[in-house]
């Protein structure tokens, strides 16, 4: 148990440490006003570098990222159909599926997925 607490604590000074040296390393000293414009060939912009993007496209590119990674979740499942208890399968898929389309009911209700208003 010692043993399992001093390996934990030694891997987190040391993660720390590596840490504190990137931050530390990775600043930059010399702040110049001409490397921190955008770079249009030589001329200054015309407009501003940073356009804004839509709220509701990015709200929906993370809802579909998250279903997507309950899919690849999901895609497991009939290979170990046969290697489990058939009762437990199905409660177990059952459970899953109905978490997911209580996540879509609820961001469908909050109105996430309607893309004009």
């Amino acid at each position: 148990m010692w043993f399992m607490l001093i390996i934990a604590t030694f891997t987190f000074l040391i993660s720390l440490a590596i840490m504190i040296l990137t931050s530390t390393l990775a600043k930059k000293t010399i702040m110049d006003r001409e490397k921190n414009t955008p770079y249009e060939c030589g001329f200054d912009p015309k407009g501003s570098a940073r356009l804004p993007f839509s709220l509701r496209f990015f709200l929906i590119a993370v809802i579909f990222l998250i279903f997507d990674v309950e899919i690849t979740l999901l895609l497991p499942i009939a290979p170990v159909m046969n290697l489990t208890n058939m009762f437990s399968w199905f409660f177990t898929v059952m459970f899953f599926l109905v978490i997911l389309l209580l996540g879509l009911y609820y961001e469908w209700f909050q109105g996430a997925l309607e893309w004009s208003k």
